[in-house]
């Protein structure tokens, strides 16, 4: 994901959606200044938050999304990676 994405909490406003969806994974910075993200969980949830992401929190400005489906590694909690 690109666009103003580091600065404003996108990290940990994607640690608390994902949370509250219930899903597993990780969230970290990209050294280009992106925000890449490991959602795993139900269908519907994984979902949810794919779309939030396209938004994602108040001052942040999504330009671009890239989405790819991979096979499920049995993950437990969300957590901001580094």
């Amino acid at each position: 994901m690109s666009g103003v994405v580091q600065g404003v909490f996108f990290r940990a406003s994607t640690r608390d959606m994902a949370v509250r969806l219930g899903l597993a994974g990780w969230v970290r910075n990209t050294t280009d200044g992106g925000v890449e993200a490991v959602f795993e969980g139900e269908p519907d949830a994984v979902e949810q938050a794919v779309a939030w992401m396209r938004h994602g929190p108040e001052r942040a400005v999504v330009e671009r999304i890239d989405v790819s489906a991979e096979e499920p590694q049995g993950g437990h909690g969300f957590r901001i990676a580094y």
